[in-house]
């Protein structure tokens, strides 16, 4: 079954009573200073604070009954393993995540909260991939992986649907790391606006997606340090080339410059958003959009009107990046 507008469709329907439609938010300030009208949608409020609640609530609740008594597994240190416990909890069946043990207590209590089965594993991703298989082999549950899986991908597609039908854009953009969110709402936009443009912004120190898109061809990196930590995965086999179909452009920005954005929305908005949540709007302040290709003023994104995806606010609030800057 292919990712198409339709499967979206019927995975809102499926998931709406389950996660927050969450509000699109605006700033004078912010559309002064990049002289474009930003429409943020702001998954920073979404479900366990962030967009993963969208897809791993869809792919739970597609499964028959007979794979979902089984069920479910991934691997994962962050937001997925958590949206995924919450989503197995919702529908009562058992979820098994695998986590490095060195992941931060605030993740594993998370997991914990919503009764998932915790399975710790070396930090690598060869020992989780193989503490997830052996799980699945032993318990018969159904992966889900965090972005490599249809469902998820049409699940996050549902940001982007609620984002249009409030407010009309020329432009949507949001950052890209495995590419489940980037695949599903660019499928969204492009299905509902022909004419939209569609950018993901990733770091630079972790350009895989960037240098893939324009090598027409998957390619696997090794990533540098990223504050952006969200977004360090490589992007996905199966959501590249939906990304290479639907999607106008990638754009890599610096750290300085997401430290830059994460705070300025903080100061000027007054919502919290972690690193990977700003990395688009640090597209913005480097004028990393380019506009001849995007026919987009020379200044900048001129007057359009842009819709920006934040995708999470779960920050660590004793390391925000400003203060360690400071104490560095």
């Amino acid at each position: 079954m292919a990712l198409d507008l339709d499967r979206i469709r019927a995975a809102h329907e499926r998931i709406r009573r389950h996660i927050h439609r969450t509000p699109v938010l605006t700033s004078a300030r912010l559309d002064e200073a990049s002289g474009a009208k930003l429409f943020f949608k702001c998954e920073n409020f979404q479900k366990i604070g962030a967009f993963k609640a969208r897809g791993a609530t869809n792919a739970v609740f597609s499964l028959d009954e007979a794979a979902a008594k089984r069920g479910v597994a991934t691997h994962s240190s962050g937001n997925h393993g958590t949206a995924l416990a919450r989503a197995a909890e919702l529908r009562g069946i058992p979820a098994h995540i695998v986590m490095p043990k060195n992941s931060a207590k605030v993740k594993v209590r998370a997991v914990e909260s919503y009764g998932a089965h915790i399975v710790f594993c070396e930090p690598n991703d060869q020992a989780r991939e193989a503490a997830c298989a052996d799980v699945i082999s032993k318990t018969g549950a159904t992966l889900i992986h965090s972005f490599e899986n249809e469902d998820v991908m049409a699940g996050q597609g549902t940001a982007a649907l609620e984002l249009l039908e409030e407010v009309d854009v020329d432009l949507v953009m949001c950052p890209v790391g495995g590419g489940g969110l980037l695949a599903g709402n660019a499928v969204t936009a492009k299905s509902l606006r022909p004419k939209i443009k569609v950018i993901a912004v990733e770091p630079a120190n972790a350009d895989d997606a960037a240098q893939s898109f324009h090598a027409k061809k998957r390619i696997v990196t090794e990533k540098k340090f990223t504050i952006a930590d969200g977004l360090r995965t490589n992007v996905g086999e199966k959501t590249f080339p939906i990304i290479a179909n639907y999607v106008d452009d990638i754009v890599t920005v610096s750290e300085e410059a997401i430290i830059s954005a994460m705070r300025t929305i903080w100061e000027t908005m007054k919502i919290v958003i972690e690193p990977s949540a700003a990395v688009p709007y640090a597209a913005i302040l480097e004028r990393k959009i380019d506009p001849p290709s995007q026919g987009l003023r020379r200044a900048g994104i001129g007057d359009k009107r842009v819709g920006i995806i934040l995708t999470g606010g779960n920050v660590d609030l004793d390391a925000l990046p400003w203060i360690s800057n400071r104490q560095d």
